[in-house]
């Protein structure tokens, strides 16, 4: 059984039975404690001096009296912090400065945010004080790479605590990802939540909508610049896109629906066969499906085959004359 990360105040049934057995019998051999060494990472059990095979545990008067005092120095830590903070800022707040919308203490409308660190900060502030439901387009960019791994660290935290506050997260994606483990292993830590995922042949840039109040956008191509969103207007306009993707979309998660096939053509077909007769080149439809340009030229090729072409020219025709762009799923 693989064991859940949690902090001690969040004593899991397990670890709280192993730690009572230890309480009552003094010590228990180390392998009974393997499926929970939350308790040795908390200090609850310790090796026994006379035998490293066994553990013994700490009373709850010592380890709660220890885990107080680490409480408090965090405590204390941030109030010297809030008062280094006021220091620093102290003369600069005394300074006669034109107020101009968006200085005051109402958050801007709009925020341009520069940087991953302040990005992440944003999203995180915006986050603690959602209650309801958090609405998040996610292209296959966002997902690649380090800095994909990052920021799913990042979110994990922040979306399950919107999840135990009873609030609940849709999310958006493209058909490429569907079977993208990167996709699926946080979508299944949050089975105790309330979280669907949906995707779509093409999604719109990433996009991230909090409690209908703020919105998160890229600003730039590599995303170390975003955009703070605030304006009603704009926020309904967000989240009436979102509304009207996701009743288009095919549901993935919790409960997985296979996007529908018409007369032989899967939809992955169709929108490749839709992108070819507007004359995309073969890097600009795989950047709008979500795939490498190697798996596109390979649909590419099977659906010439299928329709007997023997040119790209010819291909677009043959399409045109198939009917199958006629056909809704």
């Amino acid at each position: 059984m693989k064991h859940r990360e949690h902090g001690v105040e969040e004593l899991c049934a397990a670890g709280e039975e192993v730690y009572g057995r230890a309480l009552r019998e003094g010590r228990i051999p180390a392998d009974d404690a393997a499926d929970v060494p939350c308790l040795t990472d908390f200090g609850l059990l310790h090796p026994a001096l006379d035998d490293i095979g066994l553990l013994e545990p700490v009373t709850p008067t010592a380890a709660l009296h220890r885990l107080l005092r680490a409480s408090a120095a965090r405590v204390a830590e941030e109030r010297r912090r809030e008062d280094r903070l006021v220091e620093r800022f102290g003369p600069l707040l005394r300074m006669d400065v034109p107020q101009t919308p968006g200085t005051g203490t109402e958050p801007a409308m709009l925020r341009l945010l520069s940087g991953t660190e302040q990005i992440n900060r944003a999203i995180t502030d915006a986050m603690v004080d959602a209650t309801e439901e958090s609405l998040t387009i996610q292209p296959h960019a966002g997902l690649t790479g380090r800095r994909g791994a990052v920021a799913r660290d990042t979110a994990f935290g922040r979306d399950q605590a919107l999840l135990d506050r009873g609030g609940r997260i849709r999310t958006l994606y493209q058909h490429t990802l569907r079977h993208v483990p990167e996709v699926y292993g946080p979508l299944e830590h949050f089975r105790r939540g309330d979280t669907e995922a949906r995707s779509l042949d093409e999604v719109p840039d990433r996009l991230i909508v909090i409690d209908r109040k703020v919105a998160f956008l890229p600003a730039d191509d590599d995303g170390t610049l975003a955009l703070e969103v605030r304006h009603p207007a704009l926020i309904k306009y967000f989240v009436t896109t979102f509304e009207r993707l996701w009743r288009l979309a095919t549901p993935m998660f919790p409960e997985a629906v296979r996007p529908p096939s018409v007369n032989g053509v899967t939809p992955r077909q169709r929108a490749i066969a839709a992108l070819l007769v507007e004359g995309h080149t073969d890097a600009v439809i795989a950047d709008r499906l979500g795939m490498n340009v190697r798996t596109a030229r390979l649909h590419i090729a099977k659906l010439a085959a299928a329709l007997g072409s023997d040119s790209r020219a010819q291909l677009g025709y043959l399409i045109a004359r198939s009917g199958i762009l006629d056909q809704e799923p």
